[in-house]
């Protein structure tokens, strides 16, 4: 069974930057797909359990932006 966890995240202006927040999140154990919006920074993981909060904030961090809210 999967999980799907919907996020935004702000700062994000190019086509480099969607591959950065991908390949970070990517990394997290357990992610299996993610997808990201540019336009509106919509971020979707889908993953093989619940991915903790912290582990997608620090990931999207590592890319060089934020979590919004």
């Amino acid at each position: 069974m999967s999980e799907t966890t919907n996020y935004t995240v702000t700062g994000m202006t190019c086509g480099h930057c969607v591959a950065s927040v991908t390949e970070e999140i990517a990394q997290i154990g357990g992610v299996s797909e993610v997808s990201v919006h540019l336009e509106t920074g919509r971020v979707t993981v889908t993953s093989t359990a619940p991915v903790a909060l912290d582990d997608v904030r620090a990931a999207v961090a590592e890319a060089g932006y934020e979590l919004a809210g």
